[in-house]
């Protein structure tokens, strides 16, 4: 019997190599014997960099540049096949690098991404994938296009610091200084999400509350990636508020689709065919994946829903553990995932499970192969704890 096992990592606990060897360890137990192929999944965000560079044989490049606070922090981008950068911002501008009683959309800036860009321009890469997941912002961008060399400008033509709260504020867009290298390069946005970039589904109303935002910062908030758009059609004469995806990392995305002419991918797809997932997959007898939340977000775009996608074109069963579940989670099972097992429990606090989170991950999996009725040999059987 095969296994193929591709989950996403649980932020903040386990990692995706580390949930693999759990299903692993389970599955030899309960099915003596049986052929165990792992693959590290990510979506575009947190981690995304890591796994991709992993898969691909490439390397690390070391840079200074500023968190989502304008603190200096070390950080680093990959190169792959020595002509593209990969850069995953949540390297520079993730929420994890923000302390919970800082966290503050309208004070924080992508310009760290940004630097990491001008880092890989300024030694000659002109290929860019860019995984745009897990932010602590809502600046649409303006903190990684100034540093690139993107001004915005107030009504009286002074240059706005790029954060969200000065989104209101932009009246015009100089783009004499910008590098001059980003003109001529490519760039691809891996995202994990469809929303937009305006209105109840974008970047403002459902992703900020999670990076600190209060109801009122949120509307505020719209407000200013409202009148951002204005000025970006108004200057630019493209309108990017409904994209599918261009609300992703506060609108970091829709900025660079803007501004540089980036593309939009699914970055759960791209790591599937990087991995050659559906030729691993195709004659697996089941598919295991799983992240840390399952919500209604996680089948728009992300692991699950990659993963459950692309088994469905072979009928591989696919079963999924998590860490929780959160509202929506019903809408995976019209993704190609039959049944769900979260690794917390009635009662339970997020603290203690993420404190213990690998023996939480072992309990669901073994309910989860319990579940299978698969029988193995009597002499080797053994009895879950």
């Amino acid at each position: 019997m095969k296994f193929v096992f591709a989950p996403d990592s649980f932020k903040g606990s386990l990692s995706a190599k580390e949930i693999i060897e759990v299903f692993t360890e389970t599955a030899k137990q309960f099915v003596p014997g049986c052929q165990c192929v792992g693959i590290p999944m990510a979506d575009g965000g947190e981690g995304t960099m890591d796994i991709i560079k992993d898969i691909c044989n490439g390397q690390t490049i070391p840079v200074q540049v500023c968190d989502p606070l304008f603190q200096t922090i070390p950080s680093h981008f990959a190169v792959l096949n020595g002509d593209t950068a990969l850069i995953e911002m949540a390297a520079a501008s993730g929420l994890p690098l923000v302390p919970a009683d800082k966290r503050n959309p309208e004070l924080t800036t992508t310009f760290g991404t940004g630097q990491l860009i001008r880092s890989a321009l300024d030694l000659g890469y002109r290929k860019f994938i860019i995984g745009v997941g897990g932010s602590a912002t809502n600046d649409g961008g303006t903190g990684a296009l100034s540093a690139l060399g993107v001004r915005f400008l107030d009504e009286k033509g002074n240059e706005l610091s790029p954060i969200g709260k000065n989104l209101i504020h932009i009246r015009s867009i100089d783009l004499s200084h910008l590098h001059s290298d980003a003109r001529c390069s490519s760039f691809q946005v891996m995202c994990d999400i469809d929303n937009p970039l305006l209105g109840e589904r974008g970047a403002s109303y459902v992703f900020t509350p999670q990076k600190g935002a209060s109801p009122e910062q949120c509307g505020l908030l719209e407000q200013g990636m409202c009148n951002y758009n204005d000025v970006l059609l108004k200057s630019l004469g493209v309108d990017v508020s409904n994209i599918p995806g261009a609300g992703a990392a506060g609108g970091l995305a829709a900025g660079l689709m803007a501004l540089l002419g980036a593309s939009l991918s699914s970055g759960i797809r791209t790591v599937l065919s990087l991995s050659h997932f559906e030729e691993i997959v195709k004659d697996a007898d089941y598919c295991i994946t799983g992240e840390g939340r399952a919500d209604s977000q996680s089948a728009h775009g992300k692991v699950l829903w990659g993963v459950g996608q692309a088994c469905s074109k072979y009928a591989v069963p696919v079963l999924a553990v998590t860490g929780c579940l959160g509202d929506g989670y019903e809408e995976l099972y019209g993704c190609g995932i039959q049944r769900i097992y979260p690794s917390i429990e009635d009662g339970m606090t997020v603290e203690y499970a993420m404190a213990h989170a690998k023996e939480q991950l072992r309990k669901a999996t073994e309910k989860m192969f319990r579940d299978l009725s698969i029988p193995a040999p009597v002499e080797t059987q053994q009895r879950p704890e």
